[in-house]
């Protein structure tokens, strides 16, 4: 039986920004309510302006093709990439498109079939084979008071359908769904970490745990997006299990693969 959990755990364009320095932007961020405010070792790569977002704009009114891109650099989700919150836009769209600042090979991985490498400082995740990167994700995990561990972990159970035992969907007295959970940690309290569908708002926000996008569960809690797309939680759920799983009951990982969670969030 899985014990209970803790859960929660850019169409190139040259937009009109504000004319101040990226440089003098990251100090101009921090009164800024949004990603801009997060600092990761990659953005020292990359050159960006802050935008704050107005009414009735959206990540895909600004950036077409590209909005994805544009998320994913921002580690945000439609839902929480509206007006007022204020958003990193590179200013050469290459720099957005693939963007994902893991290591390409990461050589600890290198005789096993899969591996997961989480960078909590990147707040990316990614998946390897044999060593390469696979693919990678951006993230929310936790910080401050509720950290996500550190260190080299199992994956010890999968549950296509879980929930949280802890905390509900803000507004409601629903249990915030945790869809596509796979569970790598049980701290000595007995409280349970996952990697898991869940809001990505920008920045580190969730419990502890490890969330992923998982757009069809904002749709059917909020309503937004119209038109789910990013679900990047089936995908690595799906990409750990082999393919697609119909079973809702937990599902023990006697001989789960390895994981390793390093740096320090934001």
């Amino acid at each position: 039986m899985v014990p209970a959990s803790r859960g929660m755990c850019i169409l190139l364009l040259v937009i009109a920004m504000t004319g101040i320095s990226a440089v003098s932007q990251a100090e101009l961020a921090k009164k800024l309510h949004g990603p801009c405010a997060v600092v990761y070792p990659s953005d020292a790569a990359v050159e960006w302006d802050c935008r704050t977002l107005r009414p009735k704009e959206s990540l895909e009114t600004l950036f077409g093709e590209y909005w994805i891109d544009v998320a994913r650099f921002n580690r945000i989700d439609r839902r929480h990439a509206r007006a007022g919150v204020s958003i990193k836009v590179p200013r050469r769209i290459e720099d957005a498109a693939n963007f994902q600042p893991l290591p390409l090979f990461y050589p600890t991985a290198e005789q096993d079939e899969q591996f997961i490498l989480v960078d909590l400082s990147e707040q990316f995740l990614g998946a390897y084979e044999y060593g390469a990167l696979r693919f990678a994700l951006p993230l929310a995990t936790g910080s401050g008071q509720a950290p996500t561990p550190t260190g080299n972990f199992r994956l010890t159970a999968a549950h296509r359908r879980h929930q949280s035992s802890l905390f509900t969907v803000e507004g409601t007295d629903r249990p915030y769904p945790m869809n596509y959970a796979l569970r790598f940690h049980i701290n000595r309290e007995g409280v349970s970490y996952w990697i898991h569908g869940r809001d990505l708002p920008g920045y580190p926000a969730s419990h502890g745990c490890i969330g992923l996008y998982d757009e069809p569960m904002q749709t059917e809690q909020y309503g937004f997006p119209k038109d789910p797309e990013l679900n990047d939680a089936k995908r690595l759920f799906e990409w750990v299990l082999g393919g697609e799983v119909e079973d809702d009951r937990p599902i023990p990982l006697s001989h789960g693969l390895r994981m390793h969670i390093i740096g320090q969030a934001p």
